[in-house]
């Protein structure tokens, strides 16, 4: 007999999962046993694919599409996941939009969309799902920072701005949470081996980093996966660095 996974009889939401980092934890919580809603605001596509790739590896699996920083979407994308799976353990806030732009020549739109669906979204998500959770007895949120939410960024203001502010919400949710048995962390990737990174550079600087290399996405989501089950019960309110070493504290 096939020993049990680790997340078996949990669901989990995961926001921006049609692809790179939420793609990947999307699919390690399902390679761990748990029901997995897709979520993704645009590309039904995209997510469906990842859906389907799950339901093909014998896992659960079901897209939601909803903008984050809509609260309407984001508790009729919750009420859709209770109905379909009954419960909610589980939430990855993966979802952001990375852009950049001097300060200078940024406006307050440009800034106002990137802060709501950083700050706004995790607000709605958990707001939405934190009910579910405590009927449940308890679960594990993570939020996936950023390194510039602590040391900056040139044309990123607000990127680091929302990221900083992530880390805070996840250190104040981590406190008012645990009563009710519910983690809060983390989790802040180092420069990034994906298709949008390598868009960026064919031969990146990886210099800084201890370990020579970029990090993979399925090395993001191997740490999410462990934060989310049984191995970290008592791993709250923490920020964890997956760069191969650039950040020491």
């Amino acid at each position: 007999m096939a020993a049990a996974k680790e997340l078996e009889g949990k669901v989990a939401i995961v926001t921006g999962a049609s692809r790179n980092i939420g793609r990947s934890i999307a699919l390690s919580l399902a390679a761990g046993g748990a029901a997995v809603a897709v979520n993704a605001r645009n590309s039904r596509e995209d997510a469906d694919k990842v859906a389907q790739e799950i339901r093909a590896a014998g896992g659960q699996a079901e897209a939601f599409m909803a903008d984050i920083a809509d609260a309407a979407a984001v508790k009729a994308m919750v009420e859709g996941v209770i109905k379909r799976y009954g419960r909610v353990d589980i939430l990855v806030l993966n979802a952001s939009v990375r852009k950049e732009t001097p300060f200078i020549d940024m406006g307050f739109e440009e800034w106002k969309s990137l802060i709501s669906i950083t700050l706004d979204g995790a607000f709605h998500c958990v707001k939405a799902c934190l009910p579910h959770m405590i009927k449940a007895g308890g679960g594990a949120i993570v939020t996936l920072g950023g390194m510039t939410a602590l040391s900056g960024a040139k044309r990123r203001v607000h990127g680091s701005v929302g990221k900083h502010g992530l880390w805070g919400m996840t250190r104040a949710l981590a406190k008012e949470l645990g009563e009710h048995h519910i983690r809060v962390n983390c989790v802040a990737p180092g420069q990034m081996n994906t298709a949008r990174a390598a868009g960026r550079s064919a031969r990146p600087d990886v210099s800084n980093v201890p370990l020579g290399r970029r990090v993979e996405p399925d090395e993001i989501a191997d740490t999410v996966r462990f934060l989310c089950g049984p191995g970290a019960v008592m791993v709250s309110g923490q920020l964890i660095y997956v760069d191969g070493g650039q950040q020491m504290f």
